[in-house]
């Protein structure tokens, strides 16, 4: 990477991070909270809670992504954030799930993944892209790792406004650094010239589409079931971060070279169909097997999964749409908040219909429709052709 590429990626990965980081800190501890709280014994509400955030977002990525292609990325950027902040101190001043629903709800209307994702593209070259993506994938899983080490004692001692208020903060961090350590590119390099139709129904694209929605309603219905079957096999809520930590470094130093050597010989294909695989394995093994080590192992073998497709796919998105890149991710954003909205929502309601286990073979059977839609995918042409 260039100077200027590296500076860019370092600081919109850290845009990535402070946000990210925020929105983690309440995951691994949520769904036990908010049975203290009115309505918190219905499953089904705090899914919605947790999912509440991907359905606004899915609502208004694709009108900033194209308003970024127009006006530029720093904008828009800063407007969502403030937005994310608004958000989390509304849900920082209420001790009510109905309160915190609407705040997360504003913190959705922040969607600025796809002008963000779209701005690191704009100021990186086709080589190096999924590198810099990269970067932003892994220091989202090192910000997922420190969460977890972190969630369960600020819990303790801050509570869930506290940790609300804490996300406010880290978004100012974020702001900072939109206005003041992105290189200046007020406008995308390539400006919008395809149409809308033409980027929705690219196949291509449409395939990433479908995979994103699968990949995070999985991820969300996983954290909303994952820390209860945890609790079971007898890990106090405190430590759970003891097993969530190595999975996530060790699947990191796993993608890194997978991710090289992909990029290195311009073969994505086999990488990305061995992320789907190693999911939906996790998933059946987690679904099927008792003890913690079992649970330990099908952890692990999700995370390598996850990170390898969560690095892969917005540079993916990026080259088959280089002359609509807010366009087409803000599309893919939207059906990633779907389907973190759907993971919520449906993995609550699984969860109290079924039980922990029918949440996660249905998660499997999904990424096993992903799988067989995968398999069509070609490879990357030197040049994208929207």
């Amino acid at each position: 990477m260039e100077k200027s590429e590296l500076r860019a990626s370092l600081a919109l990965a850290g845009i990535f991070a402070l946000r990210m980081l925020g929105l983690f800190l309440i995951l691994p501890v949520f769904s036990m909270h908010a049975k203290g709280l009115s309505g918190g014994d219905q499953a089904l509400l705090v899914g919605l809670a947790l999912g509440i955030y991907g359905f606004v977002q899915a609502c208004l990525h694709i009108p900033l992504g194209m308003l970024s292609d127009r006006y530029g990325r720093r904008p828009v950027v800063v407007m969502g954030l403030l937005l994310f902040v608004l958000g989390a101190l509304i849900a920082g001043s209420h001790d009510d799930l109905v309160w915190i629903t609407v705040g997360r709800a504003i913190q959705g209307a922040g969607a600025v993944s796809a002008a963000v994702t779209a701005w690191l593209a704009d100021l990186t070259k086709e080589e190096t892209r999924t590198r810099a993506m990269a970067m932003v994938g892994g220091s989202i899983a090192l910000t997922f790792a420190i969460s977890l080490v972190l969630a369960s004692t600020l819990h303790q001692s801050v509570g869930l406004t506290g940790m609300f208020y804490l996300m406010a903060v880290l978004g100012v961090g974020a702001i900072l650094l939109a206005l003041f350590v992105v290189p200046q590119q007020e406008k995308s390099e390539t400006p919008f010239r395809a149409k809308f139709s033409e980027v929705f129904f690219n196949q291509d694209l449409l395939r990433l589409n479908v995979g994103v929605l699968i990949l995070h309603a999985a991820q969300i219905a996983l954290f909303l079931t994952l820390p209860r079957l945890l609790v079971k096999a007898d890990l106090p809520l405190a430590s759970h971060w003891q097993l969530y930590l190595p999975a996530v470094l060790i699947s990191f130093a796993c993608m890194a070279p997978i991710i090289m050597i992909s990029e290195k010989r311009q073969r994505m294909k086999p990488a990305f169909i061995f992320g789907i695989m190693a999911m939906m394995l996790a998933q059946l093994v987690i679904a099927s097997v008792d003890g913690l080590t079992a649970l330990a192992f099908g952890v692990l073998v999700y995370f390598i999964g996850f990170n390898i497709l969560e690095a892969m796919q917005p540079s993916l998105v990026s080259r088959w749409a280089s002359h609509a890149k807010g366009t087409a991710l803000g599309i893919y954003n939207t059906t990633q908040s779907i389907g973190l909205f759907l993971g919520g929502l449906g993995g609550g309601w699984l969860l109290q219909l079924g039980g922990e286990s029918a949440v996660f073979y249905a998660c499997a059977s999904l990424i096993f429709a992903w799988l067989i839609i995968a398999s069509s995918m070609r490879e990357l042409p030197l040049k994208s052709k929207i």
